[in-house]
């Protein structure tokens, strides 16, 4: 039952959000704004990511030899060097699971 609340819950705000982003028309944002709407996901997505690799439970810091930090390190490197997202998120994740196991 809860489970089936959570789906129900999940699709309410789904097809909330999709309804006030397809109401907008292409002609109603001017070319400045479209473009400025582009750098947006790339602009949250390093605030979402960066609490969970870089601080611990209290909120410090963690060290350099975190196994977090050392993937996101990995993935990075890949990321740059491959410039594929699929590759860089399967390395990161290889690779954090890969230093939790050698741990």
């Amino acid at each position: 039952m809860n489970w089936i609340l959570v789906f129900i819950s999940g699709l309410i705000t789904y097809f909330l959000r999709y309804s006030m982003v397809s109401l907008i028309k292409k002609d109603m944002l001017s070319e400045r704004t479209r473009s400025l709407l582009g750098y947006v996901p790339s602009a949250v997505f390093p605030a979402l990511i960066f609490p969970a690799v870089f601080l611990d439970n209290q909120g410090f810091l963690v060290q350099y030899y975190d196994p977090k930090v050392i993937a996101i390190s990995i993935a990075f490197l890949i990321g740059i060097i491959t410039k594929n997202l699929i590759i860089t998120i399967l390395s990161g994740l290889i690779s954090f699971w890969t230093i939790l196991f050698l741990l």
